[in-house]
């Protein structure tokens, strides 16, 4: 097991589990960490389901009571099981459609993914990750969405960034939002990944119904865990 931090509150989680060969989970699934007595915590799987390890990105504060547990567990040894694989909004197969990608935070996590996994077909359709955060250092892997869009020819990167410190976090997510819709795409033809709060997700759903992006080709783990009534 390594831990390791990479940001001011992110930790980068690889877990070596035992029988890993005979685990499997699609791109894009998340599982839960249990704790003794504590209530499941889940996580985006960050890694490909060929990968050897099991990558988290996990957002760890005083203020993220039950994140913070978790990673004091992992690191003083504790009674760490993990079940898996949760999750519909995933890809079983590539998609014959192009991509688009929409991460708040660490839902960057779910599509490094997606990404890892694709990279590995012969997947040649154009993918678009948009990455949006409050400030610059919350970029944690920005290196890597970079990398990316150099060595991957399909592959676009489009980080969004506000920096207004006046600003509550929703306006950054409609921020994000208006990115997306002016990205010129095809949204009769196209596939969207989402990862982020319900706030972001339905606001981002919505719009994009709205300029055309048929309901049934918008994925998002939101839909299952926080359905609208």
């Amino acid at each position: 097991m390594d831990v390791r931090s990479i940001s001011h509150d992110v930790y980068r989680v690889e877990l070596q589990l035992p029988q890993r060969r005979e685990l499997s989970f699609h791109a894009g699934q998340y599982l839960s960490v249990n704790l003794p007595d504590a209530e499941p915590c889940y996580f985006s799987i960050a890694s490909s389901p060929s990968a050897q390890n099991i990558e988290l990105h996990i957002q760890a504060t005083p203020e993220w009571v039950s994140a913070q547990k978790v990673i004091d567990a992992l690191t003083s040894g504790g009674e760490v099981t993990v079940e898996l694989p949760h999750g519909k909004a995933c890809l079983g197969s590539a998609p014959a459609k192009p991509l688009l990608l929409v991460a708040a935070g660490t839902g960057f996590a779910q599509m490094k993914s997606l990404v890892d996994y694709l990279r590995e077909t012969s997947y040649s359709q154009p993918v678009k990750l948009y990455w949006g955060v409050r400030r610059h250092e919350d970029m944690y892997l920005r290196s890597l969405a970079q990398q990316w869009q150099e060595d991957w020819p399909p592959f676009t990167f489009l980080p969004v960034v506000g920096d207004d410190e006046d600003n509550d976090w929703s306006g950054h997510h409609d921020q994000l939002v208006r990115a997306v819709l002016v990205s010129g795409m095809d949204w009769n033809h196209v596939e969207v990944h989402a990862s982020g709060s319900p706030a972001m997700v339905y606001t981002l759903l919505d719009a994009l119904v709205e300029a055309g992006l048929p309901e049934g080709a918008f994925f998002s783990d939101v839909l299952e865990y926080a359905p609208r009534a």
